[in-house]
């Protein structure tokens, strides 16, 4: 669609996006989305930046994001182009988790069809919220496991997608420093550790919860932990991420905890 001058008129964006004139005097009002500039009739006019906001504000909204879960996270990822990768990134898990979830369900028909015993093994591969019980129970207890399954299923939607948001935006900046090259033991990677630590005490059931935040022992054994099983070292971007994250912990930990 071609542009006036000055960038896409409101009603321009809305056609575009999806949306409604209506919404984006809302996001204009609430501080999300800032028309670059107004005319003299009063009309909304914006331009490249302003829709790759647009873009950015409309990916978190399809997580069930908040209008004030959006500006936080806005606030905190100013570069549009690493935000950006960051969403592909979730976006890219989800739609392998979600093709794992549908060949599964088709699997089941299938199978249901044609008068055979379904492989109960095979019926939740997608399904993943519990698939670390076994792990978490083995090292810290039931009871770990038990709290943090119910903080879990107590939450919102909307709660449960700004935590992962949150967890997806940390993964995919440790990535990044991974990548950069960035020391274990430097002012970049220990931000990040302590963005770590920051995350994982506000999941109740961590050994050190009631403290205010995970223990030495359990900080410093999910580093190894992530390194040692590929499920988790794939969160960091592989085996050399993985190692990078621990690094940082065992540091951290040394120094902190």
């Amino acid at each position: 669609m071609s542009t006036v001058a000055g960038g896409w008129s409101i009603q321009q964006v809305a056609r575009l996006a999806g949306t409604t004139s209506r919404t984006l005097r809302h996001y204009d009002d609430v501080g999300l989305v800032k028309p670059s500039r107004i005319g003299d009739n009063g009309y909304r006019y914006y331009d490249s930046a302003a829709l790759v906001r647009l873009q950015r504000v409309l990916l978190l909204r399809e997580l069930g994001l908040g209008i004030p879960a959006i500006a936080d996270v806005l606030a905190g990822q100013r570069d549009d182009v690493q935000a950006l990768e960051n969403h592909l990134r979730w976006l890219d898990q989800e739609q392998s988790r979600l093709a794992r979830q549908r060949a599964s369900v088709q699997r089941t028909i299938d199978d249901l069809r044609g008068g055979e015993m379904t492989m109960a093994e095979k019926m939740f591969d997608g399904f993943d919220h519990t698939r670390y019980r076994e792990e978490v129970e083995q090292r810290w207890g039931r009871e770990a496991y038990a709290s943090a399954d119910a903080w879990w299923r107590g939450m919102s939607a909307e709660e449960k997608a700004a935590w992962t948001a949150r967890q997806t935006a940390l993964q995919a900046d440790w990535i990044a420093a991974a990548e950069r090259g960035d020391a274990p033991d430097g002012a970049a990677a220990q931000a990040l550790a302590q963005r770590q630590f920051d995350w994982l005490a506000g999941v109740p059931g961590t050994p050190g919860f009631a403290d205010g935040g995970p223990t030495k022992e359990y900080f410093t054994g999910l580093g190894d932990m992530y390194v040692a099983d590929e499920r988790f070292a794939a969160n960091y971007g592989g085996a050399a991420g993985a190692a990078f994250v621990r690094d940082a912990m065992r540091s951290y930990a040394e120094r902190e905890l």
